[in-house]
């Protein structure tokens, strides 16, 4: 663990119990994360991406010991989270929020927005009512909305305003740590560059780390320090941001990332498309999770359950990702599919100028 790290998570796994015997046996466990180890330093921010389904949303509350785990260790700024009281957690988890994906299921439709914002500086800080007041207005400022929009209601506001409350709401007693929860994926194309530069300029300015959880690639290549690929509740690859989009390791990274729309057929990765749903996490695959859709599994696969190094700068869960990607075409050749359907496009064409 480096001195700079902010958040640390040893070995972490979080089994759901869905059935057990007479007897009070599990005989149905959901493994939602099965053995997670990642660090975080002050001022980064880390990215967990991966399917729906995937763990990713489980690791960010496991951080803020919303639920606590089954197995494993997580440290705040050094401290064992499992080892505090409450009134202990109380204190720190002013140094650690959360962000949650929907802005206005998120909000209590009851409360006026300063009232929202009073409430975490009235649980965490000894501030009288006008400075609390004075608070609100800077938070308010802070996200890019008006002093006066304190005392309306979320309703009143669009999804943009509404997230940028929900910001400033995190923001109230000076976290060092944000967990963000797909906190652009319910918003409009367009707002969402917004927050994304908000949450960026916030960073600068404050000197934030973020745990940004999203399935959205274009997203996180535009506002991740380091990326963390997640898979049936594994991390499967962990590398810099530059490092997962120029060169991607594991196939099931390689998947996501020829997934991502391009403008132009310049930096086009060839279409890689897994068959298949993934596994039940109830009944997880022996060996690598992801040896039942992969085109490249062999024998060791099926047995050996590949060991991800989390001391490497880019650390990948694979036996064989050295012969995977000296095997993969160029970046620019487009795929089958697209060629084939470029065609079809051109005959088209050529077949409404002859008529």
């Amino acid at each position: 663990m480096s001195a700079s790290s902010l958040l640390v998570l040893e070995d972490v796994t979080k089994h759901f119990v869905l059935r057990r015997s007479l007897l009070g046996t599990p005989t149905m466990v959901v493994r939602a994360v099965d053995g997670v180890s990642l660090t975080v330093a002050a001022g980064e921010t880390l990215a967990l991406v991966g399917e729906s389904g995937c763990g990713k949303s489980t690791v960010g509350r496991l951080a803020l010991r919303l639920i606590d785990p089954t197995a494993g260790k997580v440290r705040l700024d050094g401290r064992d989270l499992a080892s505090l009281t409450s009134a202990e957690l109380r204190g720190v988890r002013a140094s650690a929020q959360l962000i949650f994906q929907d802005p206005y299921g998120s909000l209590n439709p009851r409360m006026t927005v300063g009232e929202m914002l009073a409430e975490p500086l009235l649980l965490h800080t000894d501030l009288s009512r006008a400075s609390r007041r004075d608070r609100v207005a800077e938070l308010l400022g802070v996200v890019g909305l008006k002093g006066e929009h304190a005392q309306r209601y979320p309703h009143e506001f669009s999804g943009g305003q509404r997230q940028r409350i929900a910001i400033a709401r995190a923001l109230a007693v000076e976290p060092r740590l944000i967990v963000c929860d797909e906190p652009v994926s319910a918003l409009d194309v367009s707002i969402r560059s917004q927050i994304l530069n908000l949450l960026k300029e916030l960073q600068q300015r404050l000197g934030l780390a973020y745990v940004f959880i999203s399935h959205d690639l274009a997203v996180v290549k535009h506002i991740a320090t380091r990326v963390a690929v997640m898979y049936l509740g594994r991390i499967v690859e962990s590398a810099a941001c530059e490092a997962i989009f120029a060169e991607p390791r594991h196939p099931y990274t390689q998947a996501l990332l020829s997934a991502v729309p391009a403008l132009s057929s310049r930096g086009r990765r060839h279409r890689r498309i897994l068959p298949g749903d993934p596994p039940s996490p109830v009944y997880p695959p022996p060996g690598c999770h992801l040896h039942p859709r992969c085109a490249h599994a062999e024998e060791v696969c099926m047995r050996l359950r590949p060991a991800l190094a989390t001391g490497e700068a880019h650390a990948t869960a694979c036996h064989l990702w050295p012969d995977i990607v000296a095997s993969l075409p160029p970046a620019d050749v487009i795929g089958p599919e697209f060629s084939a359907s470029l065609q079809r496009l051109f005959r088209r064409f050529e077949a409404k100028i002859e008529d």
